[in-house]
């Protein structure tokens, strides 16, 4: 999961530029959404990378709930068992091996945000196990957050959103536009929808075409009412260092 889109707009270097921002909306959409992740990186032995996958995102007042879309196989759990479980080929004393230790995979269950008192707090919560997992503020690299409220909501400052310029480029929905800036061959435009606050569409990439990302948002025609950070009082509680070696 990617807290961070920010770090798209700004991959190649850019600071928006100081420009007043327009106010947030006091009362930003209650909004779903469906968000599709692609990128293509070309290497310096020309081979051609690409990677595409896709999100859930709920986003509620002081709330962000994200959880990736996994393949049907895929078992989701906070800790995984990590060890060989291999049989041995050769008659020996054990006939099979097995280490216990469990590690975290902060990509396989849902990320919760949350605001409260102006503090933003992370936790993972896993329904199979019934567990939430509690990350201190100096863990949040190692799960890929950055920290920023307003990248989670928003999943892009609005005020550096809005200090980017204008772009020629016409939109094809009501109520958004297209900002953009290049330089040095490297592009970055956003089609912003101002009514719902949100991103619809994030292009980065260079004119010499050894990199392009694009992040897609679609928004769902209608809102669930689940709160699936609600109702945790039966979830065993755990923090980030009971899954460290």
């Amino acid at each position: 999961m990617k807290s961070s889109l920010i770090a798209v707009l700004l991959a190649a270097g850019f600071a928006a530029s100081a420009q007043a921002a327009p106010a947030t909306p006091s009362a930003p959409a209650d909004l779903d959404l469906g968000i599709t992740y692609y990128s293509r990186v070309l290497t310096p032995e020309g081979v051609t990378r690409e990677s595409r996958y896709e999100e859930k995102m709920l986003r509620r007042p002081g709330h962000v709930w994200v959880e990736r879309v996994l393949a049907p196989s895929t078992d989701a759990h906070a800790g995984h068992k990590h060890g060989d479980n291999t049989k041995v080929a050769l008659k020996t004393s054990t006939a099979a091996t097995q280490h216990e230790h469990k590690h975290f995979n902060p990509v396989l269950i849902p990320r919760h945000v949350m605001l409260e008192k102006n503090t933003v707090r992370v936790e993972y919560i896993d329904a199979h196990d019934k567990i939430v997992v509690s990350i201190p503020k100096a863990e949040y690299e190692n799960v890929n957050f950055d920290g920023s409220w307003e990248n989670s909501f928003y999943l892009l400052d609005p005020k550096l959103v809005a200090a980017m310029p204008l772009s020629k480029q016409a939109s094809n929905v009501t109520g958004a536009r297209w900002r953009e800036v290049e330089k040095n061959g490297v592009f970055q435009r956003i089609l912003w929808d101002e009514q719902k606050q949100i991103p619809l569409i994030i292009e980065s990439g260079d004119r010499a075409n050894t990199f392009y990302r694009r992040v897609d948002v679609k928004l769902q025609p209608t809102i669930s009412k689940a709160q699936p950070w609600a109702n945790l009082q039966n979830y065993a509680q755990r923090e980030y260092s009971d899954y460290l070696d």
